[in-house]
Parts: structure tokens; C-alpha cells; sequence
């Protein structure tokens, strides 16, 4: 053991030490010294102001200020992006601007922007008003010409309906009336409203029209040629020019209120030809004036927008910093008296000297004439968890927090994790022709780190991003395991040698009937390619695979227990170690640690041994003549001396460590010297300087159940956990067999074909089903079994997950959205 002790510490299999520092700092510097803790970023700031609301707090009024100055430059990017500028430009080298100077100057150019929107919308309003009535007045003139005369013939026809019917005052129409001579047409005074309305309402529009003047009004219609901007929405619209005659003020008023409901714009148009060309003339002069002015502003707008883009990039990181800065500054406690700030937090022991020089160096460029103190304390709650990882690691470490941030100082999963996930997820997913595929798409990830490192990514590109090194050793394991199984997309091929078996003559048509013959030494690495379509290849593969995973499960689940044992060894731990990791191992190896054996020793000897009758007949005639089923000598005393340990093992992990702890608990308290119990219930950290968790009171019946609860939850867990790991054996299977199927079925079965047109749709039928299915669905399904055997079969032997990540305040953390 102090070997073991002697050994220098891994990397990752710790979180960091971390110390509680509290911080008193002058007001004339608080504000440098929190920007450069945010440029070194290894320093998590304590809110000692939680009981206030934002608005109580010292420097909300800064926290506004940029907030609105947020705004403001949200406004301009929005700005430029609807002038199709593209995105903003990186400025290069720019002069240092101060907070004050640029709130100064973003308010200036919001102002501008501001006048010359709204000088430029007023000029499109009117633009587009003048372009509707050049084509009312086009459209509608046609209208006009048209109703100053009527042929005799309709004159004859309307005559005659009038004079039979009786009724003929009271129901005359407008058209009538105009047709006919005499007092009523001069008296009816024929008027006319002209306009444009959006072509989806003219229906309901003549409709209501109709209804509101009880048919007295005619209604005519011309489509627009090309859709015209609304001048209220600004939106391109299909539109129709219409003209309505009617007669009486009081139609003039109903027309016009249903033409304001309807969003429709009238324009007045004069009868005389003349005075239409001369205000046809008059529009498209105006038209031309305002084209050449709406041109003019887009360009001087354009201009500033460009002016603004070139610092745009530099104003939003600077004041997305400076609210950074204002709230962080927020979490201190204000001293009136002392005029000073304090702040308290966690850090990692690494980082004090580079944080006691940054404090100093803000002392220095504030020219402050007091420096800041900083000096470390003692803390109640326990501190945050900080794994120094890389851009290999960090994605393993992101799968471990997922399930649970580590406790303080626990053994680290993601150590191990980093290897065995993408192993066990290759021994589901083992095919090298499939493998291969994933890696190309993994060194593509890999080459284009850079690019897309600085890309704003869709969310599933970004997670693919993310994993790119997961994906890189999950495929160098599928091609490794792949030729393992001796697997191409699920063709077998002879890379390393001949087959061991051949038929047993020439015409070897007994192949797959009677079998082949072994004739020399077995292939050298992997499944030989003879077994591929025998009779007996289902049969071999399963129990190949199927005893490989139980090999891999209780190897893996023996590696979480020996990682308890550091655990309790490492915060000093003795009665874990004593009575819960000891019992652990020895049931755990007494029942599955011995059928591994027995696997072992049948694939050396070549035994025709049933161990599945060997496993069950343990328990239920454990004293019986094993007979053909002994694999070794002296087995069935062996059995029994395992059996016997497993049932003593249960008890032993569930009674001593209640009864001992309330032992020690009660003889605490009365009177004698006893140092204090350091159990997984109460964990203290070994640093003097660091935080020490709080001690509960000890309840004897709460630490009874939760032990009961855990040695039940072992026992049964040590079986199903090991029947879980079978799903590597039955996922290899689905996969080899996917793979056969689509091979056989569908290339082999249209490459019999003498047609091109069907092997090229067998081909790409087979490219398809291997590209969505075997290496998109499979490989989401296999990593997520991977998932679970980590987070559940693996972690519940050592892991409690019930840590805090280690936030510290960090520039290089602030996110790129808008807030």
C-alpha cells in the first residue's frame, strides 16, 4: 500500500483542490480588479447579496446603463443585417474607447438612425401612394372613357323591363337611371369613388359593397400588372383597381367606411381627360423627385451602418464584459464605512499565486493607495468540483456530468470512460467496412476544428462537433473489433491467412449439410471466414459473444468496486473498505466472477461442459457429482466454499456498519476522545485551509435503512447488471445480422440481375439502408446502450454524483446571444 500511495497523482482521477478565499478590495479598484479575475477566469464569485432583489443592489444603475446600451447596438445589427450589409466586420487595430464615451456615441448614432428610418419611411409612404394612383389613374381613365355612352340596344332592352314591371320607381337601378332621360337622371347626381385594394378582398369587398347600397352602385375591377408595395405594411401585394358609380351622399358615405374597413385607398381621379394626363404628369414627376431622394438616403444610411459595423463586433464584447463586470461587482458586500467591497468565493489551490497577481496589478493600474486582501477561510458547504480537461477529454467528461457532477475529490469515471465507452460501444457496433465510414467522418470533424470551432452550429451539428474525438476512438474500436468478427459489411474476407477448415472433397457439396474439416492451425486473429453461412455459424457466434460480454460486464463492474475501495482509501475510510468493499468483492466474484472462470477455462481446454446446468445446480444440489460438466479437480468443494462465501457476504455488508457506527457515535459523546468518524455519510477534505461539510445528526435508523437499501440493491444488482452487460451480444448480433440482410437481399439479389437499371436501384436501396440505418440509427442505438452500461452498470459501484460544477467568472465563458 505505500507503493501505491508513493505514486505520483493522475490526471483527471481527482477533481481539483480547491480553498474558499475571501476578497476586501478598495471601491477605486473593485471594478479592474473583477476585470482582470474575469480575463484569468479561475476565480467562482459567492452572491453574499441573495436575499436582495436585483434593483436593491449596488450598481444597478451601471447594470442599466448597459443593458440599454445592449440594446442599442442590437438595434444596429438588427439594422444591418435587414440593409443586407452581411455580418459585421472584424476590426482590426482600434483605439481604446471609455464606457462613458462610447454610451455617449451609441445614443448619437441611434438618434441618426432613428431620424433618417423615419424620414425614410414617410418618403416610401408617399412613394408608394403615388405609385397606387398612377395606377388608379391609369386603370381607372379606362373605366371612365367606357361609361360616357351607351349603345341604343341596351337602352331598348332596359326600356322594356321597365315598362313591365310595375314596380319600375321603386326598384330603378343606377344604370337605369343614368340610360334613362329625364328629371330622375339629372336629379340622381352620379358620383364615382375610385381605389386599390388588395386583390384576396375584392370578393367580400363588391359583395358588401352590393349589400350596403341595396344594389344601387356598379362596380368595376382592373388586376395591377405587377404586385405594388402597401404603404403600410411595406409588403409586396397583388393588388386590383377599382371604380364604384353610385348615387346619394348617403352611399358616398357607407362606400367610403366600408373601404376604410377594408384597408382599401382611394384616390380622386377627375372625369376630364386633360386633367387626368396633367395629374399623370404631375405623379410621375413627383415619383421621379422621390426616386432619386429614397436613393440618396439608402446610400447616406448605408453608409453610417457600414461606419457602425467596422466597431460593432468590438462594442458588443466590450459591453457585454462591462455588465459582466457590474453584476459579478453586484454579489459583493458593500462597506459603507471602510469604503471597500468583499467578496468571497472558491479557486483552486494551483491558481492563488496568478489570482494574488492579478489583485495586485489592479492595485497598481488604479493607483489605489490600499491594497486588496486576500487570504483564504474556512467554508461550511462543500466545494465545487473543477476537472482541468482538454478538447480530447472534455467530451468524456460532458457524458460523465450528464449522468452527475463528481463530489468533491471522488474518483473521476471519465478516466476510464474515455477508453471503455467507445470499446464497448464498438463491440456492439463491430464491422471494419462500417467503422471506417464513421472514421472519415470523424478526421473530417477533426480537420475542419478550426472552422468550425469558430462557427455558430446548428444543435446537431454542434453535439456532433462536440464528440468529435468520441466518434474518432468509437470508430478505430468498430474497425478493431470489426476485424475481430471478421466483419466488411458483413463479409468475411481472408486478411490474415487461409482458413483452418475445407470441405471434405473436391466438389464440396456437402459444405453446408455434413460440414468441413479441420486440416491446420486455427486463423490466426479473429473469427475464421469458414464459419460465414455454415450450419453451425449462429450457433458458434452466439455463444462466442455471448460469454465475451459477460467476460467485459464482470471486468467492468469488478473495476467499479476496486475504484470504492480507492475512494474510501483516499478520504480515509476504513470501515467501507472493511464492510462494504470487501463483502462486494467476494459475492460479486464468488457467483460471476466464477462463471467467468469456468468460460475461461472451457475455451482453453475445449470442454463440452453445460455451465449453464453447472451455475444452476450450484445453488439448488450444490453437493451433487458434477460428472461431465467438472471442468477441474476438486470443483464441486470449490463451489460449495463460494456459495457458502457469497451467503456469508450479504450479511456482512449489511449489520456491522449500522451497529458499529452508533458504537462509536454514542461513545463520543460521552466524555472519551475519539477523532471524528470519517465515513461516506460525513465527508471531510483533508486540507486544512479547505471548506468541511456540515455535521448531521446521527439517526441510527435512517443510516440502517439506507445501508439495508444499498446491500439489497447490490445483491439483486450484481445479477441484473450482469445480464444487462448480455445486451453487448445481442446488438452485435442485430447489427451483423442488418448488415447480411441488407447484403444478401438486396445488392446480391439485384446484382443477379442482367439489368443496370435494377443493380444500380439495388445499389443505391443497399447505400441508403446502410447509410440511414446501420450508420445513423445503429450507431445512435449502440450509443446509447454504451450510455446506460457506463451510467448505470458501471458508476452505481463507487460513483454519488452529487457535486457542483466549478463556474468561475470568465470572459471567455460569456455566450454570443443576445441577452
Amino acid at each position: 500500500m505505500n507503493y501505491v500511495d508513493s505514486l505520483p497523482d493522475m490526471d483527471l482521477m481527482r477533481s481539483e483542490k480547491m480553498t474558499f478565499v475571501q476578497l476586501i478590495i478598495p471601491v477605486e479598484s473593485a471594478h479592474r480588479a473583477v476585470t482582470y479575475l474575469g480575463e484569468l477566469g479561475l476565480l467562482q464569485f459567492r452572491d453574499l447579496n441573495a436575499d436582495k432583489s436585483p434593483f436593491q443592489r449596488t450598481f444597478v444603475n451601471q447594470v442599466k446603463r448597459c443593458a440599454e446600451m445592449s440594446r442599442k447596438l442590437r438595434f444596429f445589427k438588427d439594422q444591418i443585417h435587414k440593409a443586407s450589409l452581411g455580418s459585421p466586420i472584424q476590426a482590426g487595430m482600434q483605439p481604446d474607447i471609455e464606457l462613458e464615451e462610447l454610451e455617449i456615441q451609441l445614443a448619437e448614432h441611434e438618434h441618426e438612425l432613428n431620424e433618417m428610418n423615419s424620414n425614410s419611411e414617410k418618403l416610401q409612404h408617399t412613394f408608394n401612394e403615388l405609385v397606387e394612383f398612377k395606377m388608379v389613374l391609369e386603370k381607372a381613365g379606362d373605366f371612365l372613357l367606357s361609361s360616357k355612352g351607351h349603345p341604343v340596344d341596351e337602352d331598348r332592352e332596359l326600356e322594356e323591363h321597365a315598362y313591365s314591371n310595375n314596380d319600375y320607381s321603386d326598384s330603378a337601378s343606377l344604370l337605369e337611371l343614368e340610360t334613362q332621360p329625364g328629371p330622375s337622371s339629372s336629379q340622381s347626381g352620379l358620383r364615382f369613388i375610385s381605389g386599390i385594394i388588395s386583390k384576396s378582398k375584392v370578393l367580400r369587398f363588391e359583395r358588401i359593397l352590393f349589400r350596403a347600397t341595396r344594389g344601387n352602385m356598379l362596380f368595376n375591377q382592373s388586376t395591377a400588372d405587377d404586385p405594388i408595395m402597401d404603404p403600410l405594411s411595406t409588403e409586396m401585394v397583388e393588388k386590383t383597381v377599382f371604380v364604384v358609380f353610385f348615387s346619394g351622399e348617403q352611399a358616398k358615405t357607407k362606400i367610403l367606411k366600408i373601404c376604410e374597413a377594408f384597408g382599401a385607398n382611394c384616390y380622386p381621379v377627375p372625369e376630364d381627360i386633360t386633367k387626368q394626363r396633367q395629374i399623370t404628369r404631375e405623379v410621375l414627376s413627383r415619383l421621379s423627385e422621390l426616386e432619386t431622394t429614397l436613393d440618396a438616403g439608402i446610400r447616406h444610411r448605408n453608409k453610417a451602418l457600414t461606419s457602425i459595423s467596422f466597431h460593432l463586433t468590438k462594442w458588443l464584447k466590450m459591453v457585454k464584459r462591462e455588465k459582466a463586470v457590474f453584476d459579478t461587482l453586484n454579489m459583493l458586500n458593500f462597506d459603507v464605512t471602510k469604503k471597500c467591497l468583499v467578496g468571497e468565493g472558491w479557486c483552486p489551490i494551483f491558481a492563488k499565486a496568478q489570482i494574488q497577481e492579478a489583485l495586485r496589478r489592479a492595485t497598481f493600474d488604479s493607483s489605489s493607495q490600499v491594497g486588496i486582501i486576500f487570504h483564504a477561510m474556512d467554508a461550511l458547504e462543500a466545494p465545487p468540483t473543477y476537472f482541468r480537461t482538454n478538447s480530447f477529454t472534455n467530451a468524456y467528461q460532458e457524458i460523465v456530468d450528464a449522468y452527475g457532477v463528481a463530489r468533491y475529490q471522488e474518483a473521476n469515471p471519465a478516466v476510464y470512460t474515455v477508453i471503455t465507452f467507445p470499446f464497448l460501444f464498438a463491440v456492439m457496433f463491430g464491422d471494419w467496412g462500417h467503422g471506417i465510414c464513421l472514421l472519415l467522418g470523424a478526421l473530417f470533424l477533426i480537420a475542419r476544428e478550426n472552422k468550425f470551432s469558430s462557427q455558430k452550429l446548428g444543435s446537431f451539428m454542434e453535439m456532433l462537433f462536440g464528440g468529435r474525438y468520441v466518434l474518432l476512438l468509437m470508430s478505430l474500436f468498430s474497425i478493431y473489433c470489426g476485424l475481430i468478427y471478421n466483419e466488411f459489411f458483413s463479409v468475411p474476407y481472408h486478411i490474415f491467412g487461409g482458413s483452418a477448415y475445407r470441405c471434405r472433397d473436391d466438389s464440396c457439396s456437402n459444405a453446408y449439410t455434413v460440414g468441413l474439416i479441420k486440416f491446420r492451425d486455427p486463423y490466426p486473429f479473429g473469427v475464421d471466414p469458414s464459419w460465414r453461412g455454415s450450419r453451425s455459424e449462429l450457433p458458434f457466434l452466439n455463444s462466442l459473444k455471448m460469454k465475451m460480454s459477460i467476460l467485459l460486464g464482470v471486468a467492468q463492474m469488478n473495476l467499479g468496486i476496486m475504484l470504492s475501495y480507492f475512494d474510501a482509501r483516499f478520504f480515509g475510510n476504513s470501515l467501507d473498505i472493511k464492510y462494504q468493499f470487501v463483502p462486494q468483492i467476494i459475492f460479486l466474484n464468488s457467483l460471476f466472477g466464477y462463471l467467468s472462470l469456468l468460460i475461461l477455462i472451457k475455451w482453453c481446454t475445449g470442454s463440452q461442459a453445460d455451465l449453464y446446468h453447472v451455475m444452476i445446480y450450484m445453488f439448488l444440489s450444490p453437493f451433487d457429482d458434477l460428472g461431465d460438466n467438472q471442468l477441474f479437480w476438486g470443483q464441486g468443494v470449490v463451489q460449495v466454499m463460494l456459495l457458502l462465501a457469497a451467503l456469508v457476504a450479504v450479511p456482512w455488508m449489511l449489520f456491522p456498519k449500522p451497529f458499529i457506527l452508533k458504537k462509536l457515535h454514542s461513545e463520543r459523546f460521552q466524555g472519551r476522545t475519539y477523532g471524528v468518524l470519517r465515513t461516506s455519510e460525513v465527508d471531510l477534505d483533508s486540507e486544512p485551509d479547505s471548506a468541511r461539510q456540515h455535521i448531521e445528526e446521527f439517526n441510527f435508523s435512517e443510516i440502517f435503512v439506507h445501508q439495508m437499501i444499498h446491500s439489497i440493491e447490490f445483491v439483486l444488482g450484481a445479477v441484473s447488471n450482469t445480464a444487462s452487460y448480455l445486451r453487448l451480444w445481442a446488438l452485435s448480433l442485430a447489427h451483423s445480422e442488418l448488415s447480411t440482410v441488407f447484403y444478401e437481399k438486396v445488392l446480391l439479389l439485384a446484382w443477379g440481375y442482367d439489368n443496370i437499371l435494377i443493380r444500380l436501384v439495388g445499389l443505391a436501396v443497399f447505400a441508403f439502408a446502410t447509410a440511414f440505418i446501420l450508420l445513423m440509427m445503429e450507431t445512435l442505438s449502440a450509443f446509447l446502450h454504451a450510455l446506460r452500461l457506463h451510467w448505470v452498470e458501471f458508476q452505481n459501484k463507487f460513483y454519488h454524483g452529487d457535486g457542483y460544477k466549478f463556474r468561475p467568472f470568465s470572459f471567455a465563458t460569456l455566450t454570443d446571444d443576445d441577452e
